[in-house]
């Protein structure tokens, strides 16, 4: 199970026992807001997506939606999702659990600006009932992300 894969990854950095696992589905924003018991803005999302042959992750914040037009500008094509097929076969991690941790290799992951609000936010890790909670310098750390990026909308205050 990829939830096994992330505990794992997690286990390098001594945090393999903040993952969290739930009775109950966290599998989209609102049901993972339910489990853990906060604001849905506050789940961090994992987009996936096709850029030039490649899996790309953009984790964003759980009020927020991709904004074509920044999208665009941001990596030149127009914004594709991966099939639910894709995401397990490039990324390693099915949809409704799909996070920026223990990831298959050749996945650039991108933090969206809309996070940047928050002290801590609530990935996934790997299943469709599992989050951890992680401050942002620690979502820094663990994702092994590319850089800061501005693709989404409707999450300004």
């Amino acid at each position: 199970m990829a939830v096994e894969a992330v505990k794992e990854y997690f286990s390098k950095y001594g945090i393999a026992d903040r993952v969290k696992e739930f009775d109950v589905s966290s599998a989209t924003v609102d049901l993972a807001a339910q489990a853990l018991g906060c604001e849905p803005c506050c789940i961090a999302k994992t987009l996936s997506f096709m850029v030039d042959g490649h899996a790309v992750l953009i984790v964003v914040a759980g009020d927020a939606k991709i904004d074509n037009p920044k999208y665009k500008a941001q990596f030149g094509t127009k914004a594709k999702m991966l099939t639910p097929d894709e995401v397990i076969t490039l990324v390693g991690h099915a949809v409704g659990g799909v996070c920026p941790f223990a990831v298959k290799e050749g996945v650039s992951i991108y933090l969206d600006d809309s996070l940047k609000r928050f002290s801590s936010v609530f990935p996934a890790c790997g299943s469709s009932n599992s989050a951890i909670e992680l401050s942002i310098a620690e979502l820094e750390e663990y994702s092994g992300f590319i850089c800061w990026i501005d693709v989404c909308k409707n999450w300004h205050t």
